[in-house]
């Protein structure tokens, strides 16, 4: 495990940079923290990182939102805190898009706990004292 702590936006897109490097080859990106921790403005920021060009939002109704990098590589961005159970996720293809090699972004996975890959990073995000964050970092598999 590994813990970052940052306490303002603009340290963002040092942490996107460290994030990327650190995860070397995990693609898929598992985001935990309560509503509000900053899970869709981190995946903001990786993203501007990676070189996407599109506005990065939640897909909290659409469950996956697609966007480009400016090499044309797709990055897949997730929230499923509004499915009701695993079978949402696998009629979309979940799996599929797992596999694909591209970057995923997951928030919300632990609603979909039996088809998460056996290779991913988790990022858990926790608010501190000062209304900072704090990142603890593990890989799996």
């Amino acid at each position: 495990m590994f813990t970052l702590k940052y306490s303002s936006l603009k340290e963002l897109p040092f942490i996107a940079g460290f994030l990327i490097k650190l995860a070397d080859e995990y693609k898929v990106w598992l985001l935990e923290g309560e509503m509000g921790a900053g899970k869709t403005t981190l995946v903001k920021a990786v993203c501007e990182r990676l070189g996407v060009k599109d506005t990065v939002q939640s897909p909290t109704f659409a469950l996956v939102n697609e966007y480009l990098s400016a090499k044309g590589e797709s990055c897949y961005h997730f929230d499923f805190y509004r499915i009701k159970d695993e079978t949402e996720a696998m009629d979309m293809g979940i799996e599929e898009y797992f596999d694909s090699d591209s970057y995923c972004f997951v928030e919300w996975s632990a609603k979909i706990p039996h088809l998460l890959p056996a290779k991913y990073l988790k990022i858990s995000i926790n608010l501190d004292a000062q209304n900072g964050r704090i990142l603890e970092l593990s890989k799996h598999g």
